[in-house]
């Protein structure tokens, strides 16, 4: 059964539920969360934080059947939480949420056919196996999607079953095949080196949805590496330059007749409790630096170090990619890349589009509900 007591001398309210576990829920907290201060509809916060006296008291708290009541002593205001609600919301815990998906690491030794895999048809057409996949996806930050229909807008399809498409400067989809006057080196028939795209946005895109229309080419290997895996081994082996990856921002930029679009970004990003965010690594959108003289020599080495963990067989894997594959990954994690292909040869084309995280994510909960 669940029991109620009231401390007053720390201003909370201790809940007890039968299975032994309780928490501490401080005035203001429950005021500001009563569920009548919510609209009906679209769960909005309506209430006015700033309308209550910052020393509100409750006057009396009880079990009331399902309910927790709580009588206010300073507004006629009663309040009623259902207790399993107050369970889900634990201070210092936060809501569970189905898509904090913790990564799983990759290194080089892992087998291309061993990445998450699934069918066109089950991903449009079966939502478990659809979240199943979104899941696996997010460990990894690398899948594939096979059986793709002979259709250039296919990908865009299958994308658009996850969220709305992410347009860049790019457009809504970009073509990678060689092309003339290209704007972009993935618009040439080089060896494109590991790299994130677009690190000179204000936000990177999140996932890339590359359709596979034709690779009939010489060459033109896939190449994919872990990014959080090079950095956590790199915070491991060489925290100095760790540390100077990811304390100091340095410019990207891309520019042509048409736009010119620039930031500033630390090569590994982490979040508000240290751990790894994403990665913003690309060599050839890279401006110049501009760091103080006396700091960049120690950056370069740093900068060459992480680089040359990119190009290592330790991490680095290779997949042939053919027509009606699909692979997806996560930008800001996952660095990918090319080996040369000779157009003489045949026809390569790749159709991409970018899913944003958020997006992803918020399938993953709808989907888990």
């Amino acid at each position: 059964m669940t029991s109620v007591n009231l401390r007053g001398e720390t201003r909370v309210l201790h809940v007890a539920w039968a299975d032994g576990t309780s928490a501490d829920f401080p005035y203001l907290w429950l005021r500001d969360n009563c569920p009548s201060g919510f609209h009906p509809q679209t769960h909005e916060r309506q209430f006015d934080l700033t309308s209550i006296p910052t020393n509100l008291g409750i006057e009396k708290a009880e079990v009331d059947g399902e309910a927790i009541l709580i009588k206010w002593d300073q507004e006629d205001h009663q309040s009623r939480f259902d207790p399993d609600w107050l369970k889900a919301h634990l201070p210092g815990s936060g809501l569970s949420d189905p898509a904090n998906v913790p990564p799983t690491l990759w290194r080089g030794d892992c087998a291309p056919s061993t990445l998450p895999r699934i069918s066109a048809s089950k991903l449009m057409n079966d939502d478990g196996a659809l979240l199943d996949f979104l899941i696996a996806t997010k460990k990894t930050g690398l899948a594939i999607v096979d059986g793709m229909a002979d259709d250039r807008d296919a990908g865009m399809t299958a994308a658009k079953r996850i969220g709305f498409l992410r347009e860049t400067n790019f457009g809504v989809t970009f073509e990678v095949r060689s092309m003339p006057n290209p704007n972009n080196l993935a618009y040439t028939s080089h060896a494109l080196p590991l790299h994130t795209d677009l690190a000179n946005q204000e936000l990177p895109p999140g996932f890339q949805f590359l359709h596979c229309l034709a690779n009939d080419a010489e060459g033109g290997g896939s190449t994919f590496c872990d990014g959080f895996a090079i950095a956590e081994d790199l915070r491991q082996n060489d925290p100095e330059a760790f540390d100077l990856l990811s304390q100091t921002p340095v410019p990207f930029r891309f520019h042509d007749d048409n736009y010119d679009i620039r930031r500033h970004q630390t090569v590994i990003d982490l979040d508000a409790f240290g751990n790894l965010q994403e990665l913003h690594f690309n060599a050839h959108l890279a401006g110049v630096f501009d760091l103080p003289a006396e700091k960049m020599e120690a950056y370069y080495r740093a900068y060459r170090k992480i680089m040359a963990m990119t190009r290592s067989d330790d991490y680095v894997i290779t997949t042939r990619l053919e027509g009606g594959e699909m692979v997806i990954f996560d930008n800001r994690r996952v660095l990918h890349g090319r080996a040369a292909f000779d157009p003489n040869t045949g026809y390569r084309h790749l159709r991409g589009c970018y899913v944003d995280r958020g997006e992803f994510d918020s399938k993953i909960r709808v989907l888990s509900r």
